[in-house]
This record gives C-alpha cells, structure tokens and sequence, in this order.
C-alpha cells in the first residue's frame, strides 16, 4: 500500500478506514486517500484525474489533532493505527490504518502539518471566503497578536534537528571487547564498584547490519517460525495479552542446546513496549512480569528479564542500521556461586543473536540460498496482484450499484462534510469485498505475533482505550526486581489536607527521598543564535524563572487550575499585589487513581521583558501547541526507563492534550498524560521504578525566527525518588 508525496502539501496514497459496525465487531475497508491544500478527501479508488469528485471529504482546521495508536490486529490483519480527531469534540474523530509504521508516520507528520499550515492561513487570510467543505474549528481565542504566526514553525517541523540528545551528560557504557563483529559495553557503576561485575550485569552488544530499520524492527518484533532463521536461543513465542498499540505480554520458551550442560531450560515471561521516533529510529522494550494467564511452564525455569530491548538507528541514508542490543537478566541459577560468571557468560552468548541478525540480512541482500526471502517476496506480489484486482471489481461493483447515490452524495451541502466523521463509510459495511486472507503470514511478517487473545480484538469496540483501562490491566502484574510499585496496592486511604504549593518538599542537597530541586541549566543544550544556518545547538547558562514550590498529588479526577485555588501559592502572591508572574507545569497521569506532579516557577520581572514568553502567554492555544518544549533525563535510573524516555528535545502540544488556565499573575498548563498510548506506555514504565528514579527535566518556548534566537530556558527541575505512597490525597 504505497504512499506517495508528488510535492510538499500534497500526500496520497491506500490507507485502511477502521469502523465498527451495528454488533460492534471492528472491520476495515481500504480507501485511497488524497491530502491536498487542507483538503483530505477519500476515493474508493486511484483518482484519474485530479478534477473527480470523492467519496467524502473533510478540512483540516488548525484544531484536528493526530494521535498513533500502535499496531491492532482487524481481521486477522495487522495494521498500523492512528486516529484523527478534533480538539473541541474527541467525538469526531477517524480512524485509519497503514500496512507499516513507516506509512503512519509519513501520513501522521503530513497531517500535523497540514494543522499548523491551517492555523497559519487563519491568521494571514481572516477575511478570505471559506470553502464548500467546512472545516471543524476549535473556538480558539484570538487574542495573540499577528506576531504569533506559525509560518516559522511550519516550516521547522519537518526538518528534525542533527543532534540526538539534548542533554550534556557521560556515558554509562564502557567498552570491554568484542566479539563476531560486535562491540561489547558493559554498563558503568559507580565508584564503590572498582570496576567488579555485579551479579547480573546489564551487557549491551553494538553492530552495524544491512537493513532499513523498518525491516530489521519488523523481523524483531516476530515470534513466528521466521525467527528461527536468525535467533539461535527462542524455540517458540506467543502473545498472551494485547494492552495497547504499542504495548502486549509475551511468553518466549528458549532453546536447550545453546546454554550449558548441566543447566535446565529456561522461559521469560516479558512486557513488551515498542515505539518509532521521528528520525526513524525504533525502541523496543521488555522487562519481566507475572501474568495470571501464564503460570510457569513444566520443565522450564523462569528466568527474570530485568530491563532489555533493542535500539535501531538508521545510517548511511537508512539504507543501513545501527542496532543496540542490551541485556540484563537473572537467570536463577541454583547454586550462588556460579552467578557472577556463568550469567555473564550466558548473557553475552545470547548477545550474539545480533551477530546472526546482522549476518541475515546480508543474505537478504545477496538473495541467496534461503528459500524464505524467495518466497516471501513471491507472495508479497501475488498479495498485491490480489489486492489490485479486488479493488477494481470493487469499484467497478459499487459504482454499477449505486452511482446515483454517489452523485447525491458528492452534491451534498458544505454543512455535510464538516465532520471527520463523514469520512467514515458506515453505510456499507456490509458491500464491500473483504481484504484476501492469507493464511501463511506467519513468515511474512506481523500476524505471527498474535495469538487467540490478539485475533479478539476484531471483537471489541472500536474506541481508544482509556488510561483507566490500560492502568487495570497492570493491576495484577509485577516486575521481579525491588522497587516495582503498583499503583493500587500503595494507594493511602488516608486523605490529607492539601496546600497548593507546598507538598512536595525542596531538598538542594539532592539526599532527602521524594524531593525536588533545580538542576544545572547547562546540562541541557538549546538552539543557539545562528542555529537556521548551521543547526547547532549550546549549552544554557540560566533560566529565566526561579522554581518555587510543587505538588506531588493524588485524586480520584484530574486536579486542573491548581494555580486558581483558594490558598495556593500563587493566589498568595496575588493577594499581595506585587509584580511575580507564575508558570505552572501540572503533568497529569490518569487512571482509577489519577496522580498530579504540578511544578511552580516564578519571575518577578514583567514578562514584556521577555518577548516571546510575552507572545506565548497572551497567545492563543494553538501557538501555544506549536512552541511549548520539553527536555526530558533521566541522570539516574535503569536503562530501560532512560532509552523509554531519552534525551532528546520535544514539542508537548502536537503529542499531548494541553489545557491552558490563564489568571491574573499565572498561566497554567494541564499536560493530560493519558491523551496518548504512546505516552501512557513510557509513563506506566516510569512509575514502576518511581522511587529508583533522579528525573531531570527542563522546559522552553521554541524559538524558529532570527529575531528569536537564541532560546533561553525557562526553567528546569530535578525529581529525586519519587514515592507514589507519598502522594498526598486531595479532598473532594
């Protein structure tokens, strides 16, 4: 299902139209759709021509916002979802699926940018006549001035920054050999260690293979019989739970003959997380879980994955990939004494799949003697040919059947097509020809990954799963290691009188336990004065605001307008009428218990002194999503949550639903972390090692003009072992 981008605001291409019918089984139709100057419209076939009429058609306004939700399973099929919807009716919204991660992303960055292209047209063009198609608009105050134009931002956000990590720290991985091509690091302790190995160390093997990182992540995330052609250590792997898009539960049994004589066989039982970034570079995670489901197996040892994944970066114009592979695990062995070595032995011998990964796609290349890729690539053709012709006789179908009714239906009022939802076909969801089948995919890629518990979703509705839903399915599991918490189990009873601003505790020394304090501003780099031509970024030598107080707090509903309420430390200040202006970052984590980590910043100076800190207070909402960045590190942590939430720069609002309260000396902001699976996945991975954590972040505007530059920080903050049983309870 090609993609294709003839210019820089035009896109086109197949997509999947994901619908749930009259019995609430999911189901989904192929589309062909079209974005162009704002207009996104959908063909049951390739238009001819560029003047034929669609089927349906919707704008898109400064207010659609796009939101990816993994990878599901519809009907038998695995597609790749990502769901549009408007910011003032989450109702309205469309759901749409591409045949791989990269065919969402290139489609969900064209309609990001087609939203901040629509708010730029709004403001240079207010009086210009509307279209025939409406578009759906947000009620945005239009209060900033015309100098908040996002002209500059819409043309920054397609060109990613050079850098990787925005964050100035060392290295903690040091290099002790190599092996099959692999640079071997192990991971760097501290002092106390001399050097030693613990008892399960964390190893990482480094190596370069012949891929795009698409097909390597693909070829990753199989657990089908494909595997066996490069993973010398799995015998069989299953799906045994499906949370999310980007989140399951995986069991994987492990092959006898490539551990030690006298050791028994083991299994793991993981949580698996995957993720893409914009520069194409794919995460995945896992770490070990108990899982009512799946109770240990006969004759197998469990062994407990503590943090592992893989991170693959694509090189040399994607045309290769950079592929870390890290481990630790413990692999429960009876006798104490043979831990330290032979785990260490076991762990590198396992590193080696990398070696046999790498060696598998160079006899892609060479398409040699494996009969797999022969096959495969043979049926990758007939799908398409099968494909091709299904679409014709569709059409051909549908438009014998009924091409009055799509007459009428093109000839309809402007009014009819103000929805996202009139892009939705429900009317024929029994008329289609259903997708071919094929019912040996398990070499072909995804559906092998899904057993009887992921071919169940066709049967669910076809709504976003709730960050209360995904937080009860974590409910019952546990990780095996110390300081796993669980949100329920060390949830308080007990409810404590709530003063705004003052229960979370400062500790400069950076020794009290659940406390916070400022961090260095150096440790982050910022756009510096020449950065439209060169790209490079600096160091920050200050922050505009001093960080005064936080929040640390718990609720049965979201905690909004923190700064508005009677007795904060924001409505003292204001009572005493002086010059103090407030910024309040209030990151919120939904679920059955929803946990509030607000941050109070103050400057006692007028912020017309900082004019662009001038344009994003009085500006409206949509300038606001386009310029507000966040820089997360974790300075102190395992290494599966610091590559979950990594180092690198990023704009909130596009990601993440923001809700703005401004007052008289305070804007305030309500990240809703719950707005995105993708989020919900790092966060829920965050909180189970909360309190092992030392979490550094620092927040900017985003400049994107000359005048502008250089960014300056607004402030930073430095999170010391949060403890969710010290959230404080607020009160009805």
């Amino acid at each position: 299902m090609g993609v294709s981008q003839n210019d820089s605001c035009r896109m086109e291409g197949w997509l999947y139209l994901i619908r749930s019918n009259r019995f609430g089984l999911q189901y989904s139709r192929k589309r062909y759709f079209v974005l162009h100057d704002l207009l996104f419209k959908s063909y049951k076939s390739n238009p001819v021509t560029n003047i034929e009429d669609p089927v349906r058609s919707a704008v898109i306004d400064s207010c659609i916002r796009v939101t990816d939700n993994g990878r599901e399973s519809i009907q038998r099929k695995v597609v790749f979802i990502f769901t549009l919807y408007n910011a003032s009716n989450h109702n309205d919204q469309l759901k749409l699926g591409a045949n791989s991660p990269e065919e969402a992303a290139r489609w969900i960055q064209a309609l990001q940018e087609a939203a901040l292209k629509a708010d730029m047209n709004k403001r240079t063009a207010v009086d210009r006549p509307r279209r025939d198609s409406q578009s759906l608009r947000l009620n945005c105050s239009n209060k900033s001035h015309h100098r908040n134009s996002i002209a500059w931002t819409f043309c920054s956000s397609s060109v990613a920054d050079a850098t990787t990590s925005d964050v100035v720290a060392p290295s903690s991985w040091t290099i002790f050999g190599c092996q099959n091509g692999l640079r071997l690091f192990k991971e760097a302790k501290d002092r106390e260690s001399h050097g030693k190995w613990n008892d399960h160390p964390a190893i990482m093997a480094v190596g370069v293979v012949d891929g795009t990182s698409e097909a390597i992540f693909q070829t990753l995330m199989s657990l089908g019989p494909s595997r066996s052609e490069w993973d010398f250590c799995h015998y069989k792997g299953s799906v045994i739970e499906h949370l999310d898009g980007h989140t399951d539960i995986v069991h994987k049994l492990l092959r006898r003959d490539w551990l030690p004589w006298s050791m028994r066989k083991r299994d793991l039982l993981l949580q698996r997380y995957w993720r893409r970034e914009d520069d194409g570079t794919y995460v995945i995670l896992y770490h070990s879980v108990f899982h009512q489901k799946c109770p240990c197996q006969k004759g197998y040892v469990r062994a407990c994955l503590k943090s592992g994944g893989y991170v693959i970066s694509p090189v040399n114009q994607k045309k290769q990939s950079v592929v870390k592979h890290m481990l630790a695990i413990d692999w429960r062995f009876w006798k104490s004494n043979l831990q330290t070595s032979s785990a260490r032995y076991i762990t590198i011998h396992m590193l080696g799949r990398l070696a046999a990964l790498r060696e598998l796609f160079i006899a892609k290349l060479g398409d040699c003697s494996s009969s797999y890729f022969l096959e495969e690539h043979v049926r990758d053709k007939r799908l398409q040919q099968i494909e091709e012709v299904k679409v014709e006789i569709q059409t051909i179908v549908e438009n014998g059947k009924n091409i009055a009714d799509m007459e009428e239906e093109v000839a309809k009022s402007p009014s009819e097509h103000a929805s996202l939802m009139g892009l939705n076909d429900a009317s024929d969801e029994f008329f289609d020809v259903s997708e071919p089948l094929d019912y040996d995919q398990s070499e072909n890629g995804w559906p092998s990954d899904f057993g009887p518990e992921m071919y169940s979703q066709d049967t669910r509705h076809a709504r976003l799963s709730s960050a209360a839903g995904f937080v009860k399915k974590l409910h019952d599991l546990a990780v095996h290691k110390r300081g796993y918490v669980d949100l329920h189990e060390k949830a308080k009873e007990d409810a404590l009188l709530c003063h705004y601003g003052s229960t979370l505790p400062k500790d400069p020394t950076f020794n009290l336990p659940c406390s916070w304090a400022q961090t260095d501003p150096s440790t982050f780099l910022i756009r510096g004065e020449t950065y439209l031509e060169d790209r490079k970024k600096i160091k920050a030598k200050g922050t505009l605001m001093q960080m005064v107080a936080a929040d640390w707090l718990k609720s049965d509903k979201r905690e909004d307008d923190l700064g508005g309420r009677p007795g904060s430390i924001v409505q003292k200040y204001a009572a005493k009428g002086g010059p103090e202006f407030f910024f309040i970052v209030n990151i919120q984590v939904p679920g059955s218990t929803t946990y509030t980590l607000a941050l109070y910043y103050m400057m006692d100076t007028p912020i017309e002194n900082a004019p662009l800190l001038e344009s994003f207070v009085k500006g409206d909402d949509a300038f606001r999503n386009s310029r507000f960045k966040l820089i997360p590190y974790i300075s102190k942590g395992p290494w599966i949550v610091k590559q979950s939430v990594g180092k690198k720069a990023c704009l909130v609002g596009p990601a993440l639903e923001i809700n703005y309260f401004r007052g008289k000396n305070y804007l305030e902001l309500d990240i809703n972390v719950g707005s995105s699976t993708v989020a919900r996945g790092v966060v829920s991975l965050v909180v189970g090692y909360l309190n092992n954590l030392v979490i550094e972040m620092a927040f900017l505007i985003q400049a994107n003009t000359p005048e502008e530059l250089p960014e300056y920080l607004l402030a930073t903050c430095r999170l010391n072992h949060l403890d969710i049983s010290k959230a404080v309870q607020v009160k009805p």
